[in-house]
């Protein structure tokens, strides 16, 4: 092959991408995809594969822009944004979707998953995307789930090596029932709140701790405000990967397929990037001066009996059939 020849099939490969969406009823569009996590942290990762992945798709018609770090706001805000069309996507934990599926609620189950692998069975499966399809009459679309990992604890009081050792300690959490509820029965004070608002009411000690995965503890510098660091593990959070309908219903039939071959490249990458950064964070939390320690089996499992009413009461909420058929589920994957 000579240089003339070996230019222009160069030149070729570069086009066809392009060439293939001019093919295509791509439009020009520019889309925000909006969430808590900063820049680095295994969500943001996950985001700006996606938007390079729709860029490189769409031969650069569909812009994607990321806002981390909350700047449009805290997650409530963030799906009323979308249901409304002002904001086009973002990546969440499912359980905060409750408000629109009650179903969703089932995510936030303590101890629900031993590791990953089976959250992401339950998630692919026909469960998972039961869930999503009930979205569609709150004005929302979902395409798949990404990974946050397993939750602990920080604070800036004790460690927390027993079930007693909660007691008293005001936590943020989350603005979802199962979270009041299941840290008001440990013995906690549950302090619902937006995440945007947890770095400056930890500094100001207007709370004592919270509670995320380590990879959100690290990306957040809690761990500058934070002494104790305590690994409770008590929930698996997957997180919904959701558009507005205002727009999924605007897009072409080349469209949502690219935005759907898209995210399920961009979850298999954040999903691999999430669970390497986690055991990184840990190792990184140590090393600044977090005092972290394991709980032992026996005070792990007097905490797993202590939230079983949390349990049945959100089974109660939900509805029997659904838990039932999540647990079912989970069987199946660890037969």
């Amino acid at each position: 092959m000579n240089k003339l020849t070996r230019t222009l099939c160069i030149g070729l490969a570069t086009l066809l991408p392009l060439g293939a969406a001019l093919a295509q009823d791509i439009k020009e569009r520019n889309i925000k995809f909006a969430f808590q996590n900063q820049t680095g942290h295994p969500q943001a990762q996950g985001a700006a594969k996606f938007a390079e992945l729709v860029a490189a798709k769409s031969g650069k018609k569909i812009s994607v822009k990321l806002f981390p770090g909350g700047t449009l706001g805290g997650d409530l805000q963030t799906v009323s944004a979308l249901q409304g069309g002002t904001v086009e996507m973002t990546v969440l934990n499912a359980g905060i979707l409750t408000a629109q599926v009650k179903e969703f609620a089932v995510f936030d189950f303590p101890f629900l998953f031993n590791n990953a692998q089976e959250a992401d069975a339950v998630t692919d499966g026909e469960f998972g995307k039961g869930l999503l399809a009930k979205l569609g009459d709150k004005n929302l679309v979902g395409l798949g789930y990404w990974d946050l990992g397993f939750r602990s604890v920080t604070n800036s009081k004790r460690p927390i090596a027993k079930l007693e050792d909660f007691a008293g300690l005001k936590l943020r959490v989350i603005q979802s029932p199962i979270y009041i509820d299941l840290f008001n029965t440990l013995g906690a004070n549950a302090t619902p709140m937006p995440f945007p608002e947890l770095y400056p009411a930890l500094e100001q000690k207007a709370v004592d701790g919270q509670e995320n995965p380590n990879t959100v503890i690290l990306s957040s510098k809690f761990n500058e405000v934070q002494k104790y660091l305590s690994l409770t593990r008590h929930i698996y959070n997957p997180q919904a990967l959701i558009v507005s309908k205002k727009l999924w219903d605007s897009l072409s039939a080349d469209e949502k397929k690219l935005f759907t071959e898209a995210a399920a490249e961009a979850t298999a990458y954040q999903r691999q990037v999430s669970r390497g950064a986690a055991d990184t964070a840990l190792a990184e939390l140590k090393k600044s001066g977090m005092q972290v320690n394991e709980i032992a089996p026996a005070e792990l499992q007097r905490i797993r009996d202590k939230v079983k009413p949390v349990i049945d009461k959100q089974t109660a909420n939900v509805g029997e059939a659904t838990v039932k058929a999540l647990y079912a589920e989970i069987a199946k994957v660890r037969k």
